[in-house]
Formats: structure tokens, C-alpha cells, sequence
């Protein structure tokens, strides 16, 4: 006969089960809670940081010191509020874990750039102006630089770890909104990163590359995008810079014209010559055909030192698109019979010179006008700042490369973007695209590409595969139509109106090419070769007016199926436009 109470077993059962329940709904209550004081506190960052942004840009210090205060404020509170043991005990739970993690992750990342990084960027606003780099007048005061150096070097630091820190979130794992919000902030990192990295590198390179412990010398390689090399382009014009304490000028310019064909090439690595010959070892039009920048600056200044005698510090490269972003910042030029302006520059340099002046040393003569006259108005009449933004965007689009023959100052410059080297694999894995016309011609005015990336697993191997599709966007009546200097009149073999281009794919670190095919046909003709630790295959393509083709390389081994992948590419007229796309396995 029972007393009706439950046996003492299964209330203690009912009783765990209530506590744990009430302790779950507690905690549940307690991120909610301070989950949305964080969001809260993290909306309040992104926010100061915008304004944070504009007011260092327009120089206002007092403004900026109020809202780094509050942005270092917020961040520390989202940072205390999303790491309790509470919050890291829901970052394992399946399925919502990733959610807390990733904002965990950015209130972490929030807090260090905020007490680490803003107080040093503020102390190099109060000495220098950072929107001009204290350009003043045609010349830089380069005495403040050495000042913020080390203060610049320790936020450099932690923008560098903060940025591999949100790399390494994985957005996909979360909830729509806050994969949104993660990549933003990813976004944000890396410019800040960015810009302060080369605020760094200034601060360290340019007292001793503007001439402030002696005068220096660097020859300018200017390269033609509608005749496509590694790099950017063909070299049609070079000059020589003269920098002697912070002030610049102009002392001489020529063409690839003077600069005859050598007898015996200059040394060129392995994977050059494997890809190009000895070419651009012989020819100054073609060194540019060498992928990394830091084994083709030195044949370019090696060049110059043979032709005219002059001692060489370093080499730039620049390509013709640069011109645009110049001229928005110095207005309207006119050079011979020409008035330019930033929409319409680059047709005129590319396309329409060669309609109206067939004569090659017609050409050269309106380039060299060209680059008198913009190099004058950038260091004359442009505001400082309109030209440091002018720079920074085309360095942002990898169309400004530089090298210093000093030894110190080429280690940080290879370890930047602007040193133009083939990129090392860290968190993010690189690939790249790089195109070089073989018409002899400049109709890579007309050509476009399109990149595609897919990372994923094939035959059970990690795999990344890149596609390339390329077209011949040229009239139909290409051949008859345009300026045989623009065609190549067959001089090369190729018939007129038709596009021939070596294009060359290379793949992660340490990871080798499993699959090649060119629509759909196998692989045809392949060359392949080895860049430092990264395997590379490349193709010649013919195409007609109208015509595309599209190649397609899966890697495997090494860097393979990262889904953190970059693709680097030659610098066309017209940036290709770069996709993911879901992995379908070609092998």
C-alpha cells in the first residue's frame, strides 16, 4: 500500500532536473542579457570608429581623443561581458556555439586594437599630418617621422595579430547577421591594418629614401596595361627621380626605345626562364614579365646603370591607371595636343594616342610630355592630401611597386604589398593570376577576365581550385578597324584583331597541381614551374574578337582547401571581377 509520496530515487531525479533547468534558463537569461549589452557596446564602436576615421583625417585631435576614449570604453565593456565563464561554457554548445564564439572573438579583438593601437596612431596625428604625410610645398619634412616610428611599430603589432585574429573566425558558422557583422568587422581590421602598416613603413623608410642622409636617385619604370606583363604592363616610359632631404624632382626621362636588346642576358632565376625564356633578361620591355618584383626591380636598375652611368637606389613601377587617380587629385592637365581629365585619361593614353599618332616616337614624345606635366602638378598644385589618397588607392590596387637596392630598407618593403613579391601563406592562403601578352601588340585595351575560387575536398584531398576565364572584347572588325601599331599588323604572327596571352595560375604553398583543363578539352599545352614554394602552370591562348576561353587548376597538398584564399592578379585596365564559388570537382 503506497503513501502516495514518490520514491526518494525518482525525486531526487525530479529535483536535479528542476535545478538543472532553472540553472539553464538562469544562464540563458545571463547571456541574453549581457549579449545584448555587447552587440550594444560593439554598434557604439563601429560607430566611433567611422567618426574616429573622418576626424583624424580632417586633423581634428581633440575630436579623435574623444572618441578614442570611447571606443576604448565600449570595447573593453563588450570584452568583459562576452568572456565570463558562462559565455565560453554556450561557445561549445553545437550549432549556437560558433554564434558566441565569433562575438567573443570581435569584443576580444575590439579591446586589444582600442587600448593597444588608437594611442599610438593618435601621437603620430599630433606630429605628423597623416592625411598628407607632411608634404608640403613639393617636399616632405621628414624630421617627425623617426618620432612616431616606434609608437607606430607597436600599434603595427597589434593590428597585424588582430587581423590573423579575424581571419581566423569562421563567418559561415554563424547566424546570417552575425556572419554579416564578422566579415564588416574583418573588413575594418584589415584596412586599419593596412593603413597603419604603411604609416610604419613611411615613418621607417621614407627620412632615409627622400634623401635626409644623402641624396638618392630611383628610376621610374612607367608599364602600358593594353600590353599586358606580370606586373601591370609593358615598359614604354622610365625617367629618374632625384630625393634629397625630403624634396624630389625630376632630372631625366627616355623610353624602352633607348634601350637596346643585350647580346647575353642579365641572370634571371630558374622559374623565369622557364616561363619566359631568357626575354626578360634581354629586353627592357619585357622584365616585367618576371613574376616577383624583388628579381625584376634589379635587372630594371641594372639596365639604366649600363645605359647612362648613373648609380641606382631603387626602382618604382607604376602603371597607367595610376594616371586617373592622380589626375582626381590635381584636376585637368593638357600635354600637346591633349587636355586629360581623370574620366578620360586613360583611353587617351592607351587607345587614342595611337589613332592619331601612328609614329612611335610620336608616342614617346606625348608620354614624356605626359609624365612632365603630372609629375609637376602632383608636387605643385595638388592638395597633399588629395595626393596621398591618390597614392594609396592605386597602392591599394597593387599598381604601384617599389624596391630599394639598401638592404635594410628592402626587407620591409618585400615584406609589404608594396614590394611586389610573390606573397607568403600565413592564416590566408594566396593564389594568383598572372597574364602576359605574346601579340606584341596593345589590344589588351579590349581584354577582360573573370576569377573564380572553390576550396573543398576532391578524391578525398583538401583542394583549391581557381578558374580563369578570358575574352577578347575587341570590335569584330579589330583587324581592319584599329591602328596597326595596335593590332601588331601579324609582326608576331598573330593576324590582326586576335589576342594571344600567356596565362599563368599559381596555387597555395607547398601545393601541387592534381587537375588542368581548358574548356573541357584536358590540359593542351602546359608549361609549368616552381615560384619559391608555390607550383604554377601556364597556357597560350589565341582568341578572335567576341572570343573566350577558360582554364581551370585544382591544387592539392600544402596550403589546398583553405578557406581563407586570396586571389593576386596582374593589374588590368578593368580589375577583374573575382568570385567563390561551391567546389565541383573537374578531376
Amino acid at each position: 500500500m503506497s503513501d502516495g509520496r514518490l520514491p526518494v530515487r525518482r525525486r531526487w531525479l525530479r529535483w536535479s532536473i528542476g535545478i538543472v533547468l532553472t540553472l539553464l534558463v538562469l544562464a540563458i537569461g545571463w547571456v541574453t542579457v549581457r549579449g545584448i549589452g555587447a552587440v550594444s557596446d560593439l554598434q557604439q564602436v563601429s560607430t566611433s570608429a567611422n567618426q574616429l576615421k573622418t576626424a583624424i583625417g580632417e586633423g581634428d585631435l581633440d575630436r579623435a581623443s574623444t572618441l578614442s576614449a570611447r571606443i576604448a570604453h565600449h570595447a573593453e565593456s563588450a570584452h568583459d561581458l562576452t568572456s565570463d565563464p558562462v559565455w565560453h561554457a554556450f561557445g561549445v554548445v553545437p550549432w549556437l556555439g560558433p554564434n558566441f564564439s565569433a562575438v567573443s572573438d570581435v569584443a576580444a579583438i575590439a579591446d586589444d586594437v582600442a587600448s593597444d593601437a588608437l594611442v599610438p596612431v593618435l601621437d603620430a596625428a599630433g606630429e605628423i599630418d597623416l592625411a598628407s604625410l607632411g608634404l608640403v610645398n613639393g617636399a616632405v619634412d621628414l624630421a617627425p617621422f623617426a618620432a612616431v616610428e616606434p609608437s607606430l611599430a607597436d600599434a603595427d603589432d597589434t593590428l597585424s595579430t588582430a587581423e590573423d585574429r579575424a581571419l581566423r573566425i569562421d563567418a559561415d558558422a554563424t547566424l546570417p547577421p552575425l556572419a554579416d557583422a564578422v566579415r564588416q568587422m574583418r573588413s575594418a581590421v584589415t584596412e586599419a591594418a593596412t593603413v597603419v602598416g604603411a604609416l610604419h613603413g613611411a615613418s621607417a623608410l621614407l627620412p632615409s629614401m627622400l634623401g635626409a642622409e644623402g641624396p638618392r636617385n630611383y628610376v621610374v619604370a612607367m608599364q602600358n596595361n593594353a600590353e599586358l606583363r606580370s606586373s601591370g604592363g609593358i615598359i614604354g616610359a622610365i625617367a629618374l627621380l632625384h630625393a634629397e632631404n625630403g624634396r624630389i624632382s625630376l632630372v631625366q626621362q627616355g623610353s624602352a626605345m633607348d634601350f637596346p636588346p643585350l647580346a647575353e642576358a642579365l641572370p634571371l632565376s630558374e622559374s623565369t626562364v622557364a616561363l619566359f625564356e631568357d626575354r626578360p633578361g634581354r629586353y627592357l620591355q619585357n622584365v616585367t614579365n618576371i613574376p616577383d618584383f624583388t628579381e625584376a626591380a634589379p635587372v630594371i636598375a641594372a639596365r639604366w646603370t649600363q645605359r647612362y652611368g648613373t648609380a641606382v637606389d631603387g626602382v618604382i613601377a607604376v602603371d597607367a591607371v595610376v594616371t586617373e587617380h592622380l589626375l582626381a587629385a590635381t584636376g585637368p592637365l593638357s600635354f600637346g595636343p591633349f587636355t586629360a581629365t581623370k574620366d578620360d585619361v586613360v583611353g587617351l593614353l592607351l587607345s587614342q594616342v595611337y589613332t592619331l599618332f601612328p609614329d612611335p616616337v610620336a608616342q614617346d614624345q606625348i608620354f614624356a610630355k605626359a609624365a612632365g606635366v603630372l609629375f609637376s602638378a602632383a608636387l605643385t598644385t595638388a592638395d597633399p592630401r588629395d595626393l596621398v589618397g591618390a597614392l594609396a588607392t592605386s597602392a591599394e590596387e597593387d599598381r604601384i611597386r617599389i624596391w630599394s637596392a639598401h638592404d635594410d630598407e628592402e626587407e620591409i618593403l618585400a615584406a609589404s604589398a608594396l614590394g611586389g613579391a610573390i606573397p607568403r601563406d600565413d592564416a590566408t592562403s594566396h593564389v594568383g593570376v598572372l597574364l602576359n601578352d605574346t601579340t606584341g601588340a596593345k589590344m589588351d585595351f579590349y581584354t577582360d577576365a573573370t576569377i573564380a575560387t572553390a576550396v573543398g575536398t576532391c578524391d578525398g584531398e583538401p583542394t583549391t581550385q581557381v578558374r580563369v576565364t578570358w575574352t577578347n572584347n575587341a570590335p569584330a572588325d579589330a583587324g581592319t578597324s584599329l591602328p596597326p601599331y595596335v593590332t601588331g599588323d601579324g609582326t608576331y604572327g598573330v593576324t590582326p584583331g586576335m589576342v594571344r596571352t600567356l596565362i599563368m595560375v599559381y596555387g597555395p604553398e607547398d601545393a601541387t597541381p592534381s587537375f588542368v583543363d581548358r574548356d573541357g578539352g584536358g590540359d593542351g599545352n602546359t608549361q609549368t614551374a616552381v615560384l619559391g614554394a608555390r607550383s604554377a602552370v601556364q597556357q597560350e591562348v589565341l582568341l578572335a574578337p567576341g572570343e573566350s576561353a577558360t582554364i581551370t587548376v585544382e591544387f592539392q597538398g600544402g596550403g589546398a582547401g583553405n578557406r581563407l584564399t586570396e586571389v593576386e592578379h596582374t593589374p588590368m585596365i578593368r580589375t577583374p571581377e573575382i568570385s567563390r564559388e561551391e567546389l565541383r570537382c573537374g578531376s
